[in-house]
């Protein structure tokens, strides 16, 4: 007895020492029974004492001043169930199947929030549609919202929202059955009507149960807004610890829409822990878009951008998604806000980084910037299929109806769509940068000049000789016709071709004082052919796998020496000044006799004025030039 009123008087010691030190230093606010205090550095609320057990009154007026005016929360514990249950087992084939799907399905447990998520959307898009279609919608006006709240003492997850809610029947249909999809029948039902319900998320049926990854016990508590007044739908509780059946009651105090608890499993108490949800919901369902509320503050906040109309994004508004979606500091160069409903309905938002690539940006290794979203649900951070891996720079977000997934919404299927998409989104990337080019070349310099390696990378690795020669357009080379410094295109090249001539010359040197004394440069500099010099060491291997531009081959200057075969008879030696016919057959007899073996042929050429005489290799390892 006096152990038991000693931990009376000291609970009530307790309360009456926080309720004290809550009035004069914090705000506070209560919930599930709970005493929640907010810290002034954090700004968030931290459960204290549990007030049932205590002598606090709940019923006393809080001072306004002390409530802190962003918290909202609209869950609450007043459901009961009301006579005997209904115990049912679910109609899919066996329990194995509940396994696969809760167990086998997803790669990281912590989608099941997604999930949820997407389920909740779901349900306010449907009341949303029905309020405008439907008369026998109860409450129109209500805020159509999502909340969460996370529990540690007692191990829960709850999530509800102010949905259409579901009757007993639809608790059967949906939760019944597994991998049926009320949303999908939804918007089969509704198809054709009307456009206002084209915010579904839901496909499959199977999100739901993602929640006993993490949980050994789920209750659902929803009551329907279609048909009748409010006062007059029942409220139901639906509850299965996922062995295979499920029990459906009649709950009393069942708010409108519908609620979801899960008590989380022992290895899955992180899932109460504020700061990882609220991590886990800017990760996936940032930009759902209804309010969603966690422990009674608002955390989606940013909005979707690459859905807003492209004139109403300001430059500061891209700035600050560009640093959300890359996690750079820097700003994009370049931005791509591009829209299209044929041949895929794409929605996306690209930015060009203004900083130089660093060193791992260099690597294959690192993964591509881009996030693919389906209707502002995160379904892969770093989509790899999505573009190919040389625009591995470009950052943002692609956002597309069409993308075939697996039930997870996890992995993409039907490689004949996917790769549909990306070759509309590379087509539409490289169309934009020679847009960029053609309008701002100063700018435009720069960029190729930081970025350019992946350009070139792209026409390596790639396989579509098409795709090559687009990407072919933004690559810049000086010239032998242009002054220091100044480079060209191939299409100016092609633009500027003589008459007669079929090919694109190139050289490869380190420098232009270089390429200009090459032996090979000497012969087509007296033709009046331009040529393009490559100063990269990755160039001439670029060009030799890009071999056609616009129908003209790319031919570097050292083949083009072997190609042309020359027949110069010793009796026109004479012209120009040069050697006599006597002269140049006893020079030609004293190289053979003095080298011997070490020569294979000499010749007498035109082509070369400086040098004077030319060593070539017997086999393809190209000339060696002598000056004498």
């Amino acid at each position: 007895m006096a152990a038991a009123l000693r931990a009376i008087t000291f609970r009530q010691s307790l309360v009456k020492l926080t309720t004290t030190f809550v009035k004069k230093h914090q705000k506070y606010s209560h919930n599930r029974g709970y005493l929640l205090l907010k810290t002034k550095d954090s700004g968030s609320f931290r459960r204290w004492v549990h007030l049932s057990r205590c002598s606090f009154d709940l019923n006393a007026k809080e001072n306004k001043d002390d409530v802190d005016a962003s918290y909202h929360n609209i869950i609450k514990n007043t459901e009961s169930t009301s006579g005997s249950g209904e115990k049912r087992e679910f109609q899919a084939e066996t329990k194995m199947l509940l396994d696969i799907v809760a167990k086998s399905l997803y790669s990281e447990k912590e989608v099941f929030i997604r999930e949820l998520i997407s389920n909740s959307s779901d349900a306010l898009e449907r009341f949303r549609y029905l309020s405008l279609t439907n008369a026998e919608i109860s409450d129109k006006d209500r805020q159509l919202e999502l909340h969460i709240v996370t529990d540690k003492l007692t191990g829960t997850f709850t999530i509800q929202d102010t949905g259409v809610g579901m009757t007993k029947e639809e608790l059967v249909a949906n939760l019944g059955t597994i991998a049926r999809s009320g949303s999908k029948a939804f918007l089969k039902e509704v198809a054709g009507k009307d456009e206002t319900a084209t915010n579904i998320i839901g496909q499959f049926g199977v999100g739901f149960y993602s929640s006993f990854m993490v949980a050994d016990k789920v209750e659902v508590y929803t009551r329907s807004t279609v048909g009748g007044t409010q006062a007059d739908a029942k409220g139901y509780k639906w509850t299965s610890d996922g062995s295979g059946t499920y029990e459906i009651c009649e709950a009393e105090g069942v708010q409108a829409g519908t609620k979801i608890v899960l008590h989380l499993k022992g290895d899955c108490k992180e899932f109460c822990d504020e700061d990882k949800i609220q991590e886990i919901i800017t990760k996936y369902s940032n930009f759902v878009g209804n309010p969603i509320y966690l422990n009674g503050k608002r955390i989606n906040t940013i909005e979707a951008v690459w859905l807003m109309d492209p004139k109403q994004v300001d430059e500061n508004l891209h700035e600050e998604f560009y640093r959300f979606v890359s996690g750079s500091y820097d700003r994009p160069r370049y931005c791509l806000h591009y829209r299209t409903d044929a041949p895929l309905n794409i929605r996306c938002l690209l930015y060009f980084p203004e900083g130089k690539p660093g060193l791992f940006d260099m690597s294959r290794e690192t993964d591509v910037g881009v996030a693919l979203y389906c209707r502002k649900v995160l379904i892969k951070s770093k989509a790899d299929n999505v573009l190919p891996k040389w625009l591995r720079f470009v950052k943002g977000v692609v956002d597309s109806e069409d993308i075939p997934l697996n039930l997870s919404r996890e992995l993409l299927q039907d490689s004949a769509l996917i790769r549909r998409l990306r070759t509309v989104l590379t087509n539409r990337i490289l169309r934009f940068l020679n847009d960029q080019a053609n309008k701002d070349p100063e700018n435009y310099d720069k960029f190729f000049k930081d970025y350019g390696i992946f350009l070139k990378e792209g026409i390596i690795t790639g396989t579509e000789q098409v795709e090559k020669e687009e990407i072919a357009k933004l690559l810049r080379y000086e010239s032998s016709a242009m002054p220091v410094g100044q480079r060209v295109t191939l299409s100016e090249y092609g633009a500027r071709i003589k008459e007669g001539q079929k090919d694109i010359y190139y050289l490869a040197a380190p420098s232009r004082h270089l390429a200009e004394t090459s032996p090979y440069f000497e012969a087509l500099k007296q033709k009046e052919v331009e040529v393009l010099f490559c100063y990269e060491p990755h160039d001439e291997l670029v060009l030799l796998q890009l071999r056609q531009f616009d129908r003209k081959n790319l031919v570097s200057v050292e083949k083009e020496m072997f190609r042309d075969k020359e027949d110069v008879k010793l009796e026109e030696t004479e012209k120009d000044g040069s050697l006599g016919k006597d002269e140049a057959e006893n020079l030609i007899e004293f190289i053979k006799t003095t080298l011997q073996s070490k020569v294979h042929e000499v010749k007498v050429s035109y082509r070369f004025i400086f040098p004077p005489i030319r060593f070539p290799h017997i086999q393809t390892y190209g000339d060696v030039c002598f000056r004498l």
